[in-house]
């Protein structure tokens, strides 16, 4: 297949449900797109499927023993594909001329290197892996500028907040009328659950989200609204908001995925069926529209759409949020270091579901805030917090 005139791709986190969503999209428009390289973790026969049906010229596997397996299995295959291990080798294909367009769809810290690294070298960068913008915003935003990239959020929220934003958002919110972000939650699997249950929440019930397919660690910060902390923070970045511009709303149907209030009472709203492909799809063609393969939004059936306020008692994930964008800092490391080692040891069964926020709230009190000014600052800050967080458990 030739592919002249069509756009590179590199897919950081390819096996997960991002990756899976990018991969049927770019399927749909092979004139437009081709796939240069892709990365996984672990997940050693599905990125050798992988390979072998979009033949990237790199994969990248997270440790050297899993590169070994996908490099056995490819070569049984007669698939050519070189295959790498290690952050070095995922921030190199971050960064290979011939990708235009880098998916940075990695969970949790891992993506941070690799995703600055795209940043640097002026890649267009579809966002998906918010840990970027939660542990180093400031540094990370000021790489994009530099670099003369392009970053375009895949979170449906943010996604949703671009789209009702006017052009010239970048030269202030205030000065482009903006009053606030409306940044809609869909209040996870335990919105309505009784307080005095949640303690007995097993990690089955907290991936059951009600509306989105996603991931473990995903599904879970959704059930403590930790994920909608989390955007908060990313969304003071993306649009450089202040935390008071930024009202989160419950909003169970996942139908609208948030709004933009203007200063003269008006307020857009981007509306759609719950499904990843339509972020992807907008922020992989902009500034035109591609077809994602999502099924029409039909109004009739929805028929009624229900908003509240979240309950900060039920979702003490989201008040920690907000009270480490306004400290700033390395606040928000400390935070998705802490909840990532929590969420790991929730789904272990080795912490409750309530000790999640109880373990990031003493963290947040028990390790030092500093400078983020540097990235070693910002994952020294990490370590901290992980190795605080671990020896509490």
């Amino acid at each position: 297949m030739s592919t002249h005139g069509s756009r590179g791709i590199a897919l950081l986190g390819a096996t997960g449900s991002i990756g899976a969503s990018t991969l049927d999209v770019l399927a749909r428009h092979p004139d437009r797109y081709h796939v240069v390289a892709l990365s996984a973790n672990s997940q050693v026969q599905r990125m050798a499927e992988l390979c072998e049906l979009h033949r990237p010229r790199v994969a990248v596997m997270a440790d050297a023993r899993a590169a070994q397996e996908l490099r056995e299995l490819l070569a049984a295959r007669k698939v050519k594909t070189e295959v790498a291990a290690g952050s070095e080798a995922l921030e190199q294909i971050a960064t290979l001329a011939e990708v235009h367009t880098v998916v940075a769809a990695i969970v949790g810290a891992a993506g941070l290197r690799s995703t600055l690294a795209a940043a640097a070298a002026g890649k267009r960068i579809l966002l998906a892996n918010k840990e970027s913008l939660v542990m180093s915003g400031q540094l990370f935003m000021d790489a994009v500028h530099r670099g003369g990239a392009e970053l375009l959020p895949v979170d449906s929220e943010h996604n949703a907040i671009f789209q009702c934003m006017p052009p010239d958002f970048s030269d202030g919110l205030e000065k482009a009328g903006v009053r606030r972000i409306l940044l809609t939650a869909s209040g996870g699997p335990f919105r309505a659950t009784p307080l005095e249950q949640l303690a007995g929440v097993t990690p089955d019930q907290a991936i059951a989200h009600p509306n989105w397919r996603m991931g473990k660690k995903i599904s879970v910060d959704s059930a403590t609204m930790m994920n909608k902390g989390l955007e908060v923070i990313e969304a003071r970045w993306l649009f450089d908001a202040t935390p008071e511009q930024i009202q989160v709303v419950l909003h169970p149907q996942s139908v609208i995925h948030s709004m933009v209030e203007y200063c003269d009472g008006s307020v857009l709203a981007q509306l759609g069926n719950p499904d990843m492909r339509t972020p992807i799809a907008h922020a992989l063609a902009w500034p035109v529209r591609i077809e994602s393969g999502v099924s029409t939004l039909d109004l009739f059936q929805i028929a009624q759409l229900d908003f509240s306020r979240p309950d900060l008692e039920r979702f003490p994930c989201l008040r920690l949020a907000f009270e480490a964008v306004r400290a700033g800092g390395t606040r928000g490391a400390i935070l998705n270091a802490a909840n990532e080692v929590a969420v790991q040891a929730f789904l272990q069964g080795r912490l409750s579901f309530t000790g999640i926020a109880q373990l990031v709230e003493r963290i947040l009190d028990e390790v030092p805030d500093g400078s983020a000014g540097t990235l070693d600052a910002v994952l020294e800050a990490d370590r901290r917090a992980r190795e605080a967080a671990e020896r509490v458990i």
